[in-house]
């Protein structure tokens, strides 16, 4: 007997798209629960820069993966996905509807297509590529690579040194090809993804995002960030602090440029942050497209509407 895998809820799209405020509308008329998809949002104390919802809002609808970790720690898209799908298990369990709501393009891709397991970097290995590189040239690795995992080669351009020494560094060490690694290394989602993406014009987005970058100065994203680098074990090279708009500050906070540079840093790296989340949808098939966060529409997808409808009663 087929085991169906249970539909979820998720909402995407690029950011300031307004996926948050669609995923808060869905959740005041049923009984959803907000799973956030994204990076920024689990570490505490960075909550200006990362438009994270407010408390008010928090008390109103439940919401998860968000303040828990630390931002001097590391949290990767493995961390999320043994997270995500205890939450959105837990959540089912208590019979109501898991939403799945962000942006960061990766932890989906992790979800949905799993993660590959491979060995840590090795620096006897690593050494031995680059003495070999400094002898014959990248290109020779190329073809060393060629000859090993040629699918890999062939993704791989022969000047692309940090690319090919890892490729090459995953044979030595496992004898396995990394196209074969990737082949094999993938579990499936436990889940049927329903995703709706928001997908709005691009000029109307760029004017959203430069208006929002200017609330979170208004609000203190100056101070926020400051803050967070008055602790000795955080610095700008943290992952967390790599986070768009923060990076950007932490550097104006340094002197590396002034503020209205700053802002134009910021502004620039949102936008380049909402094209890349443009084109990795674009790539992905069977997505309900909205260019506005529209609940009525959203009521309208047949997918969505029986997950809600599982779900429990509306309450409105």
């Amino acid at each position: 007997m087929i085991q169906l895998k249970p539909p979820i809820l998720t909402i995407t799209g690029p950011t300031a798209s307004g996926k948050s405020t669609l995923a808060e509308e869905l959740a005041r008329r049923f009984p959803i629960e907000i799973i956030s998809v994204d990076s920024a949002v689990v570490y505490r104390g960075m909550d200006i820069g990362t438009a994270k919802p407010t408390q008010e809002i928090r008390r109103e609808i439940p919401h998860h993966l968000i303040d828990i970790r630390d931002p001097a720690t590391a949290y990767s898209a493995a961390d999320f996905r043994e997270d995500a799908i205890n939450v959105v298990e837990q959540v089912l369990s208590r019979g109501r509807i898991p939403c799945l709501t962000g942006g960061t393009m990766l932890y989906l891709k992790a979800l949905k297509h799993g993660i590959v397991h491979l060995p840590s970097a090795d620096p006897v290995v690593r050494q031995e590529i680059s003495e070999r590189a400094e002898r014959d040239g990248w290109p020779g690795i190329h073809a060393e690579l060629e000859l090993v995992d040629p699918e890999a080669a062939a993704r791989i351009g022969p000047n692309d040194p940090q690319r090919l020494q890892r490729a090459l560094e995953v044979y030595v060490l496992t004898g396995r090809a990394l196209s074969d690694h990737h082949k094999k290394g993938n579990p499936d989602c436990p889940f049927d993804l329903v995703e709706v993406a928001i997908l709005p014009e691009r000029q109307l987005l760029h004017q959203r995002i430069a208006g929002r970058f200017q609330e979170m100065l208004h609000r203190g994203l100056v101070h926020e960030v400051g803050k967070l680098l008055e602790r000795e074990d955080i610095d700008s090279e943290l992952p967390s602090m790599k986070s768009v708009g923060y990076r950007q500050v932490a550097h104006y906070l340094a002197g590396h440029y002034d503020h209205e540079e700053m802002e134009d840093r910021a502004i620039a790296a949102t936008r380049r942050l909402a094209k890349h989340q443009y084109t990795w949808l674009n790539s992905w098939q069977n997505l309900y497209r909205l260019s506005e966060p529209d609940t009525e529409k959203v009521l309208k997808i047949e997918p969505v509407i029986s997950i809600l409808e599982r779900g429990g009663e509306s309450t409105g």
